[in-house]
């Protein structure tokens, strides 16, 4: 019986596609590529002497890439090509993007399939979806991996040619690249706006009104202020950076003012100076597109953007929505139909749209436009049917793309606005007016089902803006209200709100920076890399992505130019499209165009990094905070540093402080409360030494002070994680200063046992056998009795007790064996009993899958053991690609 062997990337993939196929299909997973440029380390030796060694790219022949099949691919491509000999026909169903289609090409330029060979797109893994993919085979899409091919050789180039720059100027390990460069510009540039920015204050007045007259009598109502004597009243808008009035045409209200309007509205009398109505009519978002899901996802659920993609992946390959990395809104006609007819039997036939809706991408160099992400298949599951299958961030979002499809084959939301001005003349003869809005929804339309979220306003008025179910009565021009009270508000400008990672990646589709493929890893990378930390959401960058971003600008200003970078997106996108030469593309960028550049872009990487000059890495990493207060980038850490008098002060900058938090004063506390606040203990009662308590940069802790012209290092303790600096007393901290403590003797072995305090916690020592304790305080009241019968159990694993695992994966495709999430010394890993990798910073055990269990291992095998040396290798023979057919 033939046989077809069919090729996916993931191992989820591979299990429900082949539920649905068949006994005749052997389906298979390539867990992602299976090669990539090779390191240095896996060069063979001669290589490493030519040119090639420096990038794995042959420069001089036109950019040809030196690659190798992963180490921890070759039993998974030694594992295809077996099942490949027994096989009548070969089908490479890897994703449809351009990664797929370079995973795709090199399945097939390393198999060297004797077999017929077809390519299969599953844009959603359901029994139709799959039919329609064997329906329409094509061969693999040479200009595609011609474009992939571009990226990965140019951001290696990028890598290797600017990052050494960095490590060299300011710290090892360091990276700079295409887009993640500007990303993290993006974020050290809002940065710097609020660094600079200037609040400015400003009042309006708030009433209480209520009708006297109509059926909506005694109805109250709230209107704020909005003209003083035929002016409008000044709001957050109306305000720059630096807190000036950037219209003259305005009123600012002062606090003087302010109270004093409010007194003299005291007997006034209010009156409708009119009402104003307007039709309403709200159109539902367009389908979800990648950078759109994550935005949603980062408001309503509340997840990163790693962590959104990792659902969302999980949530195609397993069936239940389409292909998840998409840049076009638009519905297949089968989905339309779907949308609509649930719809209408959900909410009936007037809840939805009289035709068809249709969305178009803006983008007119969309590159790989699928369909929008929906739901699979030809009829729709509802969330609960699936409610038994999927469970907590996957439900919520399969949820949120069921109603968001839905919504948008919905009628338009319909109803009125209406605005009433309420006027009155103070005391003082000044003519002020107030207003109220409201919105009555007479048909909900789409919004029955699903709304759009909106990111955090910066102004107040903003946030006004919402639309909301009105409370104004029924009023008519010239009617009498009463003012139930005026209260006078004060306000205050804020500074542009840092990106969050759902904005930020809004920010880079609105500049056409990167790809929706690339959008989560770019913001993740610094993250990661902990150039970025994330607080409350927010994106706040770290002094060390300061000093970086200024060398970038000082010495490549044309490589982090976001015109620039969207340019070179633009021509990913030419290569793709086969209007543009993979190596003249790349040739331009390296070597230069030779044409007239203000920007120095037609110098070309090469001779850019070759004619730096000096760079002065003191002063790229010093920052002036003003007063003589210069805040310096160092090996450890950010820190300031002044000279007082000829001597120099100097004091550590807390991690959890933001940028924009440091100012003079800020920095002026820190020196003098360097070391923390010292509190003094009492004295010791043998040496007669002080006993202070203080704070330093790992933790508090309690020394003694010794006298100037003493010898030796002062007796020092960290405090107990229970303890807090300020209530520890002496008492403690001569409990403390007294540690290493002696147990006492095992009367077996006649060996002195001691309870210590470690980089790791704590732990007894006898002899070189170790055991961890369960808490610092048995430290000092462990009897010998339960040391020794700690020391009656066997040890486990450096002391410590076996722990159940946090979270557990399945089974891993590489190892064959199980893979866990565990917590270790320095936080939650996953491992598979071989190979461990700390999750990072961006994610967390709740939110990492299967899938990406697997890449995360599959990430540090490729990366090999850390540190180890080199060896030898017999000659590989470089892989050219075939030539476009």
């Amino acid at each position: 019986m033939a046989r077809k062997l069919v090729i996916v990337e993931s191992p989820t993939k591979s299990r429900t596609i082949g539920g649905f196929l068949g006994a005749d299909y052997d389906v298979v997973s390539s867990v992602g590529h299976i090669r990539d440029l090779a390191e240095r380390s896996d060069l063979p030796a001669e290589v490493k002497k030519t040119d090639i060694g420096k990038f794995a790219i042959d420069i001089d022949a036109g950019f040809q890439p030196y690659y190798v099949v992963n180490s921890d691919k070759k039993k998974i491509v030694a594992d295809i090509k077996k099942r490949l000999k027994e096989a009548d026909e070969l089908y490479l169903a890897t994703d449809e993007d351009r990664e797929g289609e370079a995973i795709a090409w090199h399945l097939l330029d390393v198999l060297k399939p004797k077999v017929p060979v077809k390519r299969l797109a599953f844009h959603e893994i359901t029994r139709e979806g799959i039919s329609r993919a064997l329906e329409q085979p094509r061969e693999v899409d040479m200009e595609l991996v011609e474009a992939q091919e571009a990226r990965r050789l140019l951001d290696r180039l990028y890598g290797y040619e600017v990052s050494p720059v960095l490590w060299r100027k300011i710290q090892s390990g360091l990276s700079a690249g295409r887009v993640q460069s500007v990303t993290l510009r993006l974020v050290v540039d809002r940065e710097r706006e609020r660094m600079a920015f200037q609040s400015a204050e400003y009042w309006d007045l708030k009433g209480i009104f209520t009708a006297t007259e109509g059926k909506d009598a005694g109805r109250s109502f709230e209107a704020k202020l909005t003209s003083v004597d035929g002016k409008r009243v000044a709001s957050g808008k109306d305000f720059d950076d630096r807190g000036a009035l950037k219209n003259d045409k305005v009123i600012h209200v002062h606090a003087a003012l302010a109270g004093a309007l409010a007194a003299g509205l005291a007997d006034a009398k209010f009156t409708v100076n009119g009402v104003d109505s307007r039709p309403y009519k709200r159109r539902p978002a367009a389908p979800f597109i990648t950078s759109t899901l994550i935005q949603e996802s980062s408001r309503k659920l509340r997840l990163g953007a790693r962590q959104a993609m990792g659902v969302a992946q999980a949530l195609y390959q397993k069936g239940y929505i389409t292909y998840m990395r998409s840049d076009s809104p638009g519905l297949s006609g089968e989905a339309i139909r779907a949308a609509r007819k649930q719809a209408t039997a959900l909410y009936g036939a007037d809840a939805v749209a009289a035709s068809p809706r249709v969305y178009a991408t803006k983008d007119s160099n969309a590159q790989e436009a699928h369909e929008a992400i929906r739901p699979a298949g030809d009829s729709f599951r509802t969330p609960d049917s699936v409610r038994a299958e999927l469970t907590g961030d996957e439900f919520r979002m399969y949820e949120m793309i069921w109603k968001r499809t839905l919504a948008s084959q919905m009628a338009d939301a319909v109803g009125t606005t209406s605005t009433v001005r309420i006027g009155a003349t103070t005391a003082a003869h000044h003519a002020v007016e107030f207003s109220a809005s409201g919105t009555i929804l007479t048909s909900p339309g789409f919004m029955a089902l699903y709304e759009e979220s909106r990111d955090k306003a910066r102004y107040e008025e903003d946030e006004q803006k919402v639309e909301k179910e009105s409370r104004l009565p029924v009023l008519a021009e010239g009617q009498k209200v009463d003012a139930d009270g005026i209260e006078p508000l004060t306000h205050a400008t804020t500074p542009p709100p840092r990106y969050t990672q759902g904005s930020m990646i809004k920010e880079l589709e609105d500049r056409k920076l990167g790809r929706p493929s690339t959008y989560a890893a770019m913001v993740d990378v610094i993250i990661d890399k902990g150039y970025v930390r994330v607080e409350k959401q927010a994106l706040v960058p770290t002094w060390l992505a300061f000093a970086m971003i200024r060398l970038l600008e000082d010495h490549f200003a044309w490589l982090i130019d976001y015109a620039f970078t969207a340019d070179m997106e633009e021509g990913l996108d030419e290569i793709a499209s086969g209007r543009v030469s993979r190596v003249d593309w790349l040739s331009e960028f390296y070597f230069g165009s030779g044409a007239s550049d203000d920007e120095g872009r037609a110098q070309g990487l090469k001779r850019l990094v070759e004619d730096l000059g000096e760079i002065d890495a003191r002063a790229n990493s010093t920052f002036e905070i003003g007063s003589g207060i210069a805040l310096r980038v160092g090996k450890y850490g950010p820190y300031l540093e002044r000279e007082v008098d000829g001597e120099k002060q100097t004091a550590s900058v807390p991690e959890e402080l933001a940028p924009d938090e440091l100012t003079v004063a800020k920095a002026e506390e820190l020196i003098a409360n360097q070391g923390g606040d010292e509190r003094v203990l009492g004295q010791h009662p043998t040496s007669g030494l002080d006993i202070v308590a203080k704070a330093g940069r790992f933790g508090p802790y309690v020394t003694e002070v010794l006298p100037e012209d003493a010898k030796g290092r002062p007796k020092t303790a960290s405090l107990f994680k229970s303890m807090d600096l300020e209530t520890v007393t002496l008492e403690d901290a001569l409990k403390l200063m007294s540690l290493p403590r002696v147990v006492g003797v095992d009367p077996a072995t006649n060996e002195e046992i001691t309870a210590q305090n470690g980089r790791f916690g704590p732990y007894l020592k006898k002899g070189t056998d170790s055991r961890t304790i369960e808490s610092e305080q048995q430290l000092l009241d462990i009897t010998l009795e339960e040391a020794l019968a700690i020391y009656a159990q066997p040890k486990r694993g450096r002391g410590r007790a076996a722990t159940p695992p946090l979270k557990e994966f399945g089974e891993d495709p590489t190892s064959g064996k199980p893979i866990v999430a565990k917590s270790g010394r320095f936080g939650d890993y996953i491992t598979d009993g071989e190979t461990n990798v700390t999750i990072p910073k961006s994610e967390s055990v709740e939110s990492v899958t299967p899938e990406r269990a697997i890449e995360l291992l599959a990430e540090k095998r490729a990366k090999g053991p850390a540190k180890k040396p080199a060896r030898r290798t017999a000659a590989k023979k470089t892989t050219t690609r075939a030539k476009k057919k």
